[in-house]
């Protein structure tokens, strides 16, 4: 078989935003291998992200959480159900770009002879080593996230062309539509259409909802906006309707849809503002600006890149530190002060109008 008739699959299943960040590696395989057929894995709730993909032949869904919810039998069914079905299509080259034993499991049951991983200094969990048989070390100069994974598309695939930007996105057009329509509904259609999303896996990623309340509220009196509130879960709705409450309702609620239609959302607002978290990096892989606000977590290894992004790190020496608790979290969260975010908010807006 020629290098123009290969299979690959990339195995990349979650979370939200480290798909994103993988996303750049569909490009540089592209540009080394232009008629190769290329797979993508993925956890289901992830799977609308990369349907649609101009780059992506096929997503293929892994519904861990269903096998989960059911008994170990039906469980084991689910899981060798899926391997089967992987082994039938018979990959000429697997990218893990993971590093974790679940992926390592598909990794090697797919059966394909070049099975491409990190190596001990990369992976997250030592049992993917046994999975791959291509270990890529990294260097000093793939500190960002994303070039962790590119960093195996370079091993696997030399003569592909540097691409660390993650675009483009797909966009469903009745997603598309959905959005535009409330937009409308909502009387949001005049103004700057700014995003504000809380939520965020950790904690202690979080920035503080006193601090919520306040830009929003100067938002909506000083610059007489009506920013957008996002959220995801009741508890990330909770703070929503406080920060709704602190602009005495002016700030506007967005109703929770599917992925695919807050992606969409992202894609028109001309600005988000948002933690280290999967909807602000959804929003730079769609090129709209943001403002980002880094604790525990390095904006130089997982903020967006390119222009029109404003990264805010903790100024405590303890940042970035990668703890999910900490006793100073409230000192943590209250590092990073209204005005830096309310300034660069201003900024970025500034220059879209200018």
């Amino acid at each position: 078989m020629g290098w123009g008739g290969m299979k690959i699959l990339i195995v990349k299943v979650s979370a939200l935003g480290d798909i994103v960040h993988a996303l750049p590696v569909l490009a540089w395989i592209r540009s080394a291998v232009p008629a190769a057929r290329i797979d993508w894995l993925v956890e289901e709730s992830f799977a609308s992200l990369l349907e649609g993909h101009p780059l992506v032949h096929r997503v293929v869904r892994l519904r861990t959480k269903a096998w989960r919810n059911g008994n170990i039998i039906a469980a084991l069914q689910g899981a060798f159900g899926q391997i089967r079905a992987l082994r039938r299509e018979r990959y000429d080259c697997v990218l893990d770009l993971q590093g974790n034993s679940k992926s390592g499991l598909f990794t090697l049951f797919t059966g394909a002879p070049l099975r491409f991983g990190f190596d001990r200094s990369g992976v997250r969990e030592w049992p993917n080593l046994l999975a791959t048989n291509r270990h890529i070390g990294l260097t000093d100069a793939d500190h960002h996230v994303s070039d962790r994974s590119l960093a195996i598309a370079r091993a696997a695939f030399a003569e592909g062309c540097d691409h660390r930007l993650a675009g483009p996105l797909p966009v469903n057009p009745d997603d598309r539509q959905r959005v535009e329509n409330l937009i409308r509904e909502k009387g949001l259609s005049d103004q700057p259409l700014v995003v504000l999303h809380y939520g965020t896996t950790w904690k202690t990623k979080l920035w503080p909802v006193d601090l919520w309340q306040q830009l929003a509220e100067r938002l909506c009196r000083e610059d007489h906006l009506r920013p957008v509130l996002t959220w995801g879960n009741p508890e990330e709705l909770a703070v929503a309707e406080r920060i709704h409450q602190a602009t005495e309702g002016t700030a506007v609620i967005w109703p929770r849809g599917s992925l695919g239609e807050l992606s969409a959302l992202l894609k028109q607002a001309d600005l988000v503002v948002a933690g280290d978290t999967g909807p602000l990096h959804i929003a730079a892989a769609h090129g709209t600006s943001t403002v980002s606000m880094f604790r525990v977590t390095d904006a130089l290894r997982n903020g967006p890149r390119g222009t029109g992004h404003i990264r805010l790190q903790s100024p405590l020496n303890c940042s970035p530190c990668l703890e999910k608790t900490c006793d100073r979290d409230a000192e943590c969260g209250h590092s990073i002060g209204l005005s830096p975010v309310l300034e660069a908010v201003r900024a970025l807006l500034k220059g879209k109008r200018g």
